[in-house]
């Protein structure tokens, strides 16, 4: 790189170095959440099919099933890898949290697989009402919906940083007093 020293080790441009220094524990928790996400998604992915296929369950009823049992596998792998660095609180109120927002993000993929087996599949049932059109609707558009929603939420309100509790943002513009 220009600029360097003879014998002094290379710098990053400052650009770059702004970047990492201020995005790059965001990029290591994601890439961490994103394994325990894809760990997550293959119990998910496997038990809906077995339970679909083998067991002949209903498809929304399998889905529940399987983002249930892969929701526990990913608290753990969340609490004690992804954030493990982020503050401790009451570890009945974390797994209340982290089980409640994947409530929300079960409701997400469930409304997906839901509108098109039933809303599409009524219009057009030898496209809508498939295996492939479930995983789709389910793996593709709900779950990657609802792991948006997952990781802003667990970031924001399950797993805190220390020192910095969830409080709604309007609190911070008011006046003292007011």
């Amino acid at each position: 790189m220009t600029g360097d020293q003879p014998g002094s080790p290379p710098t990053r441009p400052g650009l770059v170095r702004t970047l990492l220094d201020r995005f790059g524990h965001l990029v290591r928790e994601l890439s961490k959440f994103a394994t325990v996400g894809g760990i997550a998604f293959l119990i998910d992915f496997t038990l809906f099919n077995y339970l679909t296929t083998v067991r002949d369950v209903e498809q929304v009823t399998a889905k529940t099933i399987s983002t249930v049992i892969a929701a526990s596998v990913a608290f753990v792998g969340n609490r004690f890898w992804t954030w493990r660095h982020r503050k401790r609180s009451n570890p009945a109120r974390e797994y209340a949290l982290f089980f409640f927002f994947n409530a929300v993000g079960l409701g997400i993929a469930v409304a997906c697989l839901a509108i098109s087996r039933y809303g599409l599949g009524s219009i057009w049932p030898e496209v809508f009402q498939t295996p492939l059109a479930d995983n789709i609707a389910s793996f593709i558009v709900g779950t990657g919906l609802g792991t948006l929603f997952r990781f802003w939420s667990y970031r924001r309100f399950v797993f805190v940083e220390a020192g910095n509790p969830p409080v709604p943002e309007a609190a911070h513009d008011r006046p003292p007093g007011a």
